[in-house]
């Protein structure tokens, strides 16, 4: 959801916010389909002339209204393009060890709403989840499908990229996004003091870290090592920490 309409501080009302994948456009007619049909048929229920806003990545939003809603498909009509939530400069690649459960959907959300540009699954030795095939196909739609909802809440009009999932020594291996930095408690730099530039992989490791071992080889491999200070924080904790401290002093939070 997204507010429209009146500066901060005054009253305003609420419009729904839904991703489509089919190209805007103003004066265009668009039909969805699919969960966002019955989000918008069976769930708001909404009528001939209610407005939405629309987006489908490209960094612009879309007011639209509706036409025909139905049961398996709503038609609308898209009526202007509107200003949209600018990007950060300072862009976060978040290179997760795969965490069980919610866990990784509570990363996923909670990184893309404090400005994360892309995210890496990674296989590390304490990952447990098991994921090969069709499985990890499914998987990777359903971690997408978090973000994209994650952009619809925060007002994102660029939906960040879950890059396919890599082995630890894969990902060490290959192309590097900027300064690549890893969250370890026993680290000596702390990561308010760091000076990415303008592009930073935050490698994190699962529920029970990163082993002694792996540790040793991610720091061979050209990647600095940061702490956020005494305390240790759950997988799901230290991403999002760690980026909103990035933000915060180099991107766009609280500008």
């Amino acid at each position: 959801m997204i507010r429209a309409g009146g500066a901060a501080g005054e009253c305003s009302v609420r419009i729904n916010r839904l991703y489509t994948a089919i190209h805007l456009e103003p004066g265009a007619e668009v039909v969805l389909e699919g969960p966002a049909a019955h989000y918008l048929g069976r769930v708001l229920r909404v009528a001939p002339g209610q407005s939405v806003v629309l987006f489908n990545g490209d960094g612009q939003d879309y007011a639209a209204d509706v036409l025909r809603p139905g049961k398996g498909s709503v038609v609308l009509e898209v009526r202007s393009r509107l200003p949209a939530v600018r990007e950060p400069d300072f862009k976060i690649t978040v290179a997760q060890a795969i965490s069980r459960g919610e866990r990784m959907d509570q990363t996923l959300q909670k990184c893309t709403e404090l400005g994360a540009s892309a995210f890496r699954p990674l296989f590390s030795e304490r990952v447990e989840v098991r994921l090969t095939g069709g499985k990890l196909e499914r998987r990777m739609a359903h971690w997408q499908g978090v973000v994209v909802a994650a952009c619809e809440q925060s007002g994102r009009a660029v939906v960040p990229q879950v890059l396919p999932a890599l082995d630890l020594d894969d990902w060490l291996a290959g192309d590097r996004a900027g300064q690549r930095i890893v969250m370890h408690p026993g680290a000596d730099a702390p990561l308010a003091r760091l000076e990415p530039g303008q592009r930073v992989e935050l490698a994190v490791g699962p529920e029970g870290g990163f082993s002694d071992v792996e540790y040793e080889r991610i720091l061979a491999g050209g990647v600095r090592g940061v702490q956020l200070g005494r305390r240790i924080l759950r997988t799901e904790t230290a991403a999002p920490a760690a980026v909103a401290i990035l933000q915060a002093l180099y991107g766009d939070l609280g500008a």
